[in-house]
């Protein structure tokens, strides 16, 4: 099987060049930098169980908490699949530990 690439043409944002814009001034697409992150399981409350206690370990880790955006759930009901899909829809910058290397950055110039 052969991978087929395709090239697309994006703006700065990282959306089609010729995606229709909106013709009010306060209307906009918004470039925003957030992923989802993924709990799958056939038990809808043991996925939003599993979704919490990451929450709270990312967010001792980061020292703050997480910019979730959105909580999106979805079902997939594929034989053999897990049925419940859901998604906390995470700030990016927040997910590679932005905020702990400002930090780590910060007390390392003020003890210079």
């Amino acid at each position: 099987m052969s991978e087929e690439t395709i090239e697309l043409e994006l703006n700065e944002s990282g959306v089609s060049v010729d995606l229709p814009q909106p013709s009010d001034p306060n209307d906009q697409v918004q470039g925003v930098p957030y992923r989802p992150v993924e709990f799958r399981d056939d038990d809808l409350p043991t996925a939003l169980e599993r979704s919490a206690r990451w929450l709270r370990e990312a967010q001792s880790w980061l020292g703050e908490p997480v910019d979730v955006i959105a909580v999106h759930l979805d079902y997939d009901d594929r034989k053999g699949k897990p049925y419940y899909d859901l998604k906390l829809l995470c700030n990016e910058e927040d997910l590679a530990g932005a905020p702990v290397a400002l930090r780590k950055h910060g007390t390392a110039q003020a003890a210079s």
